[in-house]
């Protein structure tokens, strides 16, 4: 069982309940192209019971950790995303999340939303130094390409 599994049994028995929930809980796998989600994703939001299912709108948290694909520092960053999402008992592939017997499993919906809004190209938030190597006669040397510059090609 994931440690977002919310027991939502008191929402499905009545109509128009609601219940805050805050978790903090690590994700494995939070990757995309040279980004990962570093440490523990928190999850502050408001479960409502409507006719479909439950709903669940708030925010989603956490840090990344990546390069500049300029200047090549790490970089490291918190980041928030809102979520409004449904969950339903016949949930429609792509759109809804399941309700399982008598609860729901946020796991998924914060893979959804933290991958889909991860920059794919990251970057310094401020002009880095990449914009003082294109003026330059000499920029230095990346340091992943060093071992090339004690080649000697005949």
């Amino acid at each position: 069982m994931s440690a977002l599994s919310i027991d939502v049994a008191d929402l499905l028995a009545h109509a128009g309940a609601r219940r805050h929930v805050q978790r903090t809980a690590s994700v494995e796998g939070l990757v995309a192209s040279s980004v990962r989600v570093s440490d523990e994703v928190e999850v502050d939001v408001n479960l409502e019971r409507i006719p479909d299912g439950i709903v669940v709108r708030g925010e989603i948290g956490g840090r990344w950790l990546s390069e500049c694909s300029y200047c090549l520092r790490p970089l490291d960053e918190a980041v928030t995303f809102h979520v409004d999402e449904l969950f339903e008992t016949d949930p429609v592939e792509g759109d809804t999340y399941p309700i399982e017997g008598r609860t729901i499993d946020l796991e998924q919906l914060v893979r959804d939303t933290i991958l889909i809004e991860l920059p794919l190209a990251p970057h310094c938030a401020e002009p880095c130094a990449a914009e003082d190597f294109a003026h330059s006669e000499n920029p230095p040397t990346d340091p992943r390409w060093a071992a090339l510059s004690d080649l000697e090609i005949q």
